[in-house]
């Protein structure tokens, strides 16, 4: 079920998340807590999200939807169903015995499943529990109507776990709030049927931050990994002994260390494959961008040769895929068209075949370069999607590309 050796071979499967209540829930006092810098609007984000789904139907992708994929998880047994909402209780930080077991109560109750782990996405709040009492010195001192916070994050499906090769690394995110996103993927890939005997590259339990956003599979042997704001370098170096450990192709891993800020929150955001030999850069991270290479240390095992790559960035990436390369700026040319639609991820594209991507039809500059460099790009609206800070790349798991 799972293949991803490349960024651009035709795509297969994918997961997605359709934004739901949990976006409603977003308000100003929790927006910087909850990584997000505005408000979207849900009813036109849900319409945005249901044209990018309708391109991957429209060109032959199997879509999965994340909730459905824990629903059938769930549905197993009762015992998976109730380890779920202890740990999902535990992931929220409720410490509280009396009101761990409210909870507990409250979402087991649910009869439909399915509205049971929306309801877990959306985030529970006070008024939702009957028995809701205020007991603890926490209760008293804490204004916050949530129980259990929204996840409105998640949308963002790229994150909290990545296929690489014919395994899976379940990621452990940099922030508390998207911490509570790898439960989904941590339960699909335990227990799922047809998920469950994946290798597991890394664990969401592991003290060194990775996320998704950050790693590129560049070809069979060579996975690129940003080091960025919410990637940690120990993360990388354990996720790539882990890879070595577990028999893969893989003979190699890419370090891009890129500026450590919000902005280029993962090397995603400045960095994406589009064709055989083509990529999307920003040009203000290109002079900040330093590549390391990792490989197995031959003569102590179970320990890594780190080299640094002191070249351009085009002639490294021609050197590991034997063709010269072609960087496409996000915004062409112009610093602040450049600027301007790097924020709103010009940059961010999702390739579903050689040569031809999804993008935002808002980054109108990057569009028409990308054309006038032979890429098909196929437009979605994203009005309110974007409010998120994620592009098309951002919000697609792909689980299964061809070879």
């Amino acid at each position: 079920m799972l293949n991803v050796n490349s960024e651009i071979n035709k795509l297969e499967a994918v997961i997605l998340h359709e934004p739901g209540e949990e976006i409603n829930n977003l308000t100003p006092d929790y927006l910087g807590e909850l990584l997000f810098d505005d408000i979207p609007w849900l009813p036109l984000a849900k319409e945005e999200h249901k044209k990018f789904a309708q391109v991957f139907l429209d060109n032959g992708i199997k879509v999965y939807y994340l909730v459905d994929l824990v629903k059938e998880t769930l549905e197993i047994n009762n015992e998976i169903k109730e380890k779920f909402i202890k740990d999902f209780i535990m992931d929220a930080g409720i410490y509280s015995q009396t009101l761990s077991e409210i909870v507990f109560d409250y979402l087991n109750s649910f009869s439909n499943l399915k509205e049971m782990i929306l309801k877990c996405i959306s985030g529970i709040k006070k008024m939702d529990l009957n028995e809701y009492r205020k007991r603890t010195l926490t209760d008293y001192v804490s204004d916050s109507p949530f129980i259990t916070y929204p996840i409105p994050n998640l949308y963002f499906t790229r994150d909290p776990f990545v296929v690489i090769s014919s395994g899976v690394a379940i990621n452990s995110m940099h922030s508390v709030t998207r911490k509570r996103e790898t439960i989904f993927g941590h339960y699909i890939f335990l227990y799922h049927p047809k998920f469950k005997d994946a290798v597991k590259y890394y664990s969401r339990n592991n003290l060194f931050s990775i996320e998704g956003g950050d790693i590129l599979v560049l070809n069979k042997e060579t996975l690129i990994v940003g080091v960025s704001e919410r990637t940690s370098p120990q993360g990388i170096e354990l996720l790539t002994k882990n890879i070595f450990n577990n028999g893969t192709d893989l003979k190699r891993v890419l370090a891009f260390s890129i500026p450590k800020k919000r902005t280029f929150m993962h090397l995603d955001t400045i960095f994406t494959q589009v064709d055989y030999d083509k990529f999307t850069i920003h040009k203000g991270c290109y002079n900040d961008l330093v590549v390391y290479e990792l490989t197995k240390d031959l003569n102590r095992p179970g320990k890594l040769n780190v080299k640094l790559l002191d070249d351009k960035l085009e002639n490294i990436l021609k050197h590991y895929m034997g063709v010269k390369v072609k960087l496409i700026p996000c915004g062409g040319d112009d610093k602040i068209n450049s600027d301007r639609e790097q924020w709103s991820d010009g940059s961010n594209a999702l390739c579903i075949s050689p040569g031809v991507v999804i993008v935002y039809e808002r980054n109108e500059i990057t569009n028409k370069v990308l054309e006038e460099n032979g890429i098909k790009v196929i437009k979605i609206p994203s009005s309110e999607l974007s409010r998120g800070r994620g592009g098309p790349r951002c919000m697609s798991m792909p689980i299964y590309r061809k070879d």
